[in-house]
This record gives structure tokens, sequence and C-alpha cells, in this order.
């Protein structure tokens, strides 16, 4: 049974990636190096994060690039935000009992602040901050806390985290909410893989808090049946197709879309799911295909769907607000969205839409 759970901080908690990207480029650009997109710092961006600096500046020692990283990052990380879920995930493990930690690479200033902006740190037995290399760690915290190594779950967004907890002997569970991608943190195995702080909520409870010992991320108590979804490529006036990308596609680009509800039709849910996460109101669905979705590698856990597919039209303002589901979004003809990284299902549904324009 999980009776205590160590958290990194860093995309685990709050979302200061935008703070440490800004912060590393201007790194880059004091020593002639052109700035990382987003994509790119989350494919090149590991721990030890020395192991990440001497790939690009190797010459540079350790200590004068924390001075000028730490230079910038007192100013930007006011932009750091808890990241959704998580303050209603430490509420619900502290009615059930369980003992926090946090074992994080994050300066005690930073944390500090940060804390204080968010009040987290009410919640924290014990935090262990400024490490390294967790993986060194992580025995001196089970022992000097008198934690079983089998009750306790190690939540982190990088393969580091996920190397710590094996190092550890603990349960490992991997969000999708930071800095690594579905694919890496697929390559380290974790016993688990969420989108988000609230799906781990639902997993602890629908199981007990039984650990969660799957490997390679895939939940074993999952749904008997297959799931039927709906999703459409929504148009606006101009006729560009509104594009969405999200973590759980293994940042690839789709349509919005999500789970039907029981006692809903399959129209009501789509202006449901397309109002909760674009905020856009839809108009003139049609109904287009439908697709089987069978453990799909794209997806970020082994799961069946039914993909019902439709086209429909923005009724009115096309500003769109995503909730926290999608991390991007486009508007563009659907011709070029087929020059797009897509998943696998969103290019057959343009391919069909381009073949019957109806």
């Amino acid at each position: 049974m999980i009776r205590n759970i160590i958290f990194d901080w860093s995309g685990t908690l709050v979302d200061d990636l935008p703070a440490v990207l800004a912060a590393t480029n201007h790194v880059f650009a004091q020593y002639g190096l052109p700035p990382l997109t987003m994509d790119k710092f989350r494919a090149e961006f590991r721990l030890p994060f020395q192991d990440f600096y001497t790939r690009f500046l190797p010459e540079v020692p350790v200590a004068e690039l924390e001075r000028v990283f730490h230079g910038y990052f007192i100013q930007a990380q006011y932009v750091v935000e808890e990241l959704p879920r998580a303050r209603e995930f430490l509420a619900f493990c502290r009615r059930h009992g369980l003992r926090l930690f946090v074992l994080s690479s994050v300066h005690k200033d930073y944390y500090a602040a940060q804390t204080a902006a968010n009040g987290f740190g009410q919640f924290i037995e014990r935090a262990y901050l400024g490490v390294w290399d967790k993986r060194a760690k992580i025995a001196e915290l089970l022992a000097e806390n008198g934690l079983a190594a089998s009750e306790t779950l190690f939540v982190g967004d990088m393969q580091h985290d996920m190397e710590t907890a094996k190092y550890g002997g603990v349960c490992s569970c991997g969000v999708l909410t930071g800095y690594n991608r579905l694919e890496q943190l697929r390559a380290s195995e974790p016993d688990l893989i969420v989108e988000h702080l609230g799906e781990l909520r639902e997993i602890l409870e629908r199981r007990k808090f039984d650990p969660p010992r799957s490997g390679a991320g895939a939940e074993t108590d999952r749904p008997p049946h297959p799931v039927c979804t709906v999703g459409a490529l929504v148009f606006n006036a101009a006729g560009h197709a509104l594009m969405v990308r999200t973590q759980k596609w293994s940042g690839l680009w789709g349509i919005p879309g999500g789970k039907i509800k029981f006692g809903e039709t399959s129209h009501q849910a789509l202006r449901r799911e397309i109002k909760e996460e674009t905020n856009l109101d839809i108009t003139e669905i049609q109904f287009v295909m439908a697709q089987d979705c069978i453990r799909s590698r794209e997806f970020y856990r082994e799961a069946h769907f039914v993909l019902l597919n439709y086209t429909c039209r923005a009724d009115g303002s096309c500003e769109v607000r995503l909730n926290d589901e999608a991390q991007e979004f486009r508007w563009t003809p659907p011709g070029e969205a087929l020059k797009m990284d897509l998943n696998e299902p969103t290019r057959v549904l343009l391919h069909q839409v381009k073949a019957d324009p109806r």
C-alpha cells in the first residue's frame, strides 16, 4: 500500500519550464549560441543538468554558467505557477494521511519564494533541495524518514526521476506536465505514466492505494471495453481548421474532442468537449467517419478507442482559449495541416475530408 509520496518539484507540482527556458537562452546568448525552442529544449534537457551544459558549452566552467543562469532566473521565476490539479492532489494526499516529501534540484531560495506564493510547503513534511543527482540522495531520504521502499511512490516528470525511483527501489510515476516528453519517459520504463496529477489521484483511489507495479507505464486495470470518443475538425470563416497539440499524443498535432459521458448523445458530447477544451461554440456538425484506435503507441497509455469523427464550424467568436489538456493551437488550411506532425487518426480524417469535401 502506498503510504508515502516523494515529488519532484519543477514540472511536477509547479510549471517553471518557461522561466527555465528563458534563463537557459539568456545563458546561451552570453556565449554566442542560438536560442532553443521549447520543443528543442524539452528534447535536449537532462539531469544532472551539468550533462546538459557540458554538451552545449563544454569549455565554460559550471560555476560560471550557474552564475549567469541564476542572475537571470531570480527575476524570471516570478512567472512560475502551480500546475493544474496539483493543489487538489496535495489536499487529497493529506486527507488520506500520506506522508509527502520533495526531492528536487531546485535552489532552496527559489523553492522558498515559490512555496511562499503557492502555499504548497504546508503539505510537505520535508524537502531535499539543490540535489544535482537525486539517485545519490534517495536512499538517505528513505532512511532518515523511516520510509519503506515498498510503500513509497516517486512522482516526477523526467527520466532522471524514474531512474532515481529504481535506485531507491520505490514505485515510479511519470507525469506529462513537465520537461520530458512521452517517448523519453517511456524509455525509462516507469511503473505508471499519467497525463496529470488528477489522473494519478483517480488511479490511487481505484486501486485503493495499491502500488502500480505494472511496468513500462501500462496500467493493468484498464477498462474492459473500448471507450467511445468524439472529435472534430473545427473550421473558421476562412475555411481554416483548428489543430491542437497535446503531450498525451506524443506532442503530435490533432483535433479537439474527448469521451462521451453516459446519457449524452454524440453531438452533445462533441459540443461539450470542444467548449471545455477550446471555449468555442460549434454549429453545422457533420459526421465523417468512425475509426478504431487500438493500443496506439502515439497515445500515452494502452487504450482502445472508437473514434467518432466529425466536421463543424466555429459559431460566433473564433477566439480560442485552451484548457490544460492542450499546449498549443493553430488555425491552418487542411492541405497545410497534412504537412504537420500529426497523430495518425487525425491524418486519416484529413485525408477523408480532402477526398470528400462535403
